[in-house]
């Protein structure tokens, strides 16, 4: 069986990372997504580091499943192309910054008045209004306004610190997959599609706001500086390496005595309940990293898995990629691209029992399916020439023929 998304068709106009990642979600799931780029130039992404067969490792991971046609926008039979295709989609995805699609004639309005049941979803680093909603963005921005920054250090008076991995731009591409689905499932039931806005800064405050912005939660309750339950992280060095234990409830942490063989810390008043744990939580780790700097990391697994405690080694990417758990999980497949090679991916994490998603086709070579999108608009090879001598299109795969 397909996908659960086989059968809709999206138009990818998005760049760089958030949107991109976004829709190959969706085309994991199954739709046909149809990546519109700049002729001759194509994505940013295209043009990063670590390649092979001309494509970087960060393209083909977040533009699987898609086809590439490349449409100069300020053109208008390239702009016509696009609506064409508009006309019969379902859904466009755009980052552009505000008011760019406008100006070109390809934004919300331009589209719903020739498909009103388009699904139209625009990305933005601050949305469309405010001091900040025309300025440049990339992830460490949105980490820094966000107040994430803060957060990761641990309290106000501690210096900022990046979380290190690109969290405002794939916590965005999940919001908007996410949204764009809600929205068809509302169009099935009303016949009518939507514009969607998004922003980094809403999806990432929004996703902090439950666990990390409780002070705030009270708007008549002045706060203070934030402060750090503690500085010390809940990664351990034992007598080899690195780990982690973590202990919430009473259960867990007398199962942790008794791994520890440490009983008399059942009887001690600053650890006798959870609240007097989070109050003494300095004085409870750093006991808690004496005692596992006795042993190895295997030894402390075996005794505190016995025990229920949860625990997992601290591992290298190296060391991730071949732990018996990621193996038995199945979530790493390996599969060939025509010009690529060999390629590890994570496969998509929801498995759907009789829709599975599935990895149907590698990263597209820049305008790779021009013609072959042409001709499913039923544009005619002469047509398709024109389009082509005009610069509506790009000859992108003509040369790379030609080079061959």
């Amino acid at each position: 069986m397909p996908g659960p998304l086989h059968g809709f068709t999206i138009l990818d106009l998005s760049a760089m990372l958030s949107g991109p990642w976004c829709t190959s979600i969706l085309g994991d799931q199954g739709a046909d997504v149809i990546k519109i780029e700049v002729p001759g130039k194509g994505d940013h992404t295209r043009a990063l580091r670590n390649q092979r067969g001309g494509l970087p490792a960060n393209f083909l991971q977040i533009n699987r499943n898609k086809r590439s046609l490349t449409l100069d926008m300020k053109n208008p039979a390239g702009r016509q192309v696009f609506l064409d295709l508009a006309a019969r989609a379902d859904v466009v995805v755009q980052n552009f910054r505000p008011g760019v699609v406008d100006r070109l004639g390809i934004g919300y309005d331009a589209v719903r008045g020739i498909n009103p049941r388009i699904v139209y979803l625009s990305l933005s680093g601050f949305g469309e209004a405010g001091p900040y909603s025309h300025k440049p963005v990339y992830d460490p921005v949105i980490q820094a306004l966000s107040g994430l920054t803060t957060i990761q250090a641990g309290a106000d008076e501690a210096r900022p610190k990046l979380v290190r991995t690109v969290l405002p731009d794939k916590l965005s591409a999940v919001t908007a997959s996410q949204a764009i689905t809600a929205a068809l499932l509302s169009r099935e039931r009303t016949g009518e599609g939507q514009h969607i806005r998004l922003s980094m800064l809403d999806a990432v405050m929004a996703f902090l706001w439950a666990s990390d912005y409780n002070a705030q939660t009270f708007p008549d309750r002045p706060t203070t500086n934030q402060r750090a339950a503690s500085f010390i992280d809940l990664i351990y060095e034992t007598a080899d390496g690195y780990m982690t234990v973590a202990v919430m409830s009473n259960k867990e942490w007398e199962a942790l005595t008794r791994a520890f063989d440490k009983p008399e810390w059942l009887t001690d008043p600053r650890f006798a309940t959870p609240s007097a744990r989070d109050n003494h939580i300095n004085e409870r780790l750093e006991m808690t990293q004496d005692v596992l700097r006795t042993r190895t990391t295997a030894e402390w697994l075996e005794v505190l898995e016995r025990e229920g405690v949860p625990c997992a080694p601290a591992l290298t990417r190296n060391a991730a990629v071949e732990h018996e758990q990621v193996q038995a999980s199945g979530i790493l497949v390996e599969v060939e691209h025509p010009t690529a090679g060999r390629l590890r991916h994570a496969r998509p994490a929801a498995r759907f029992e009789s829709t599975p998603a599935d990895l149907r086709r590698g990263a597209p070579e820049l305008g790779q399916h021009n013609e072959e999108i042409l001709r499913e608009l039923g544009r005619s090879e002469a047509e398709i020439e024109a389009l082509r001598a005009s610069g509506a299109i790009g000859s992108e795969a003509l040369q790379a023929s030609a080079a061959e």
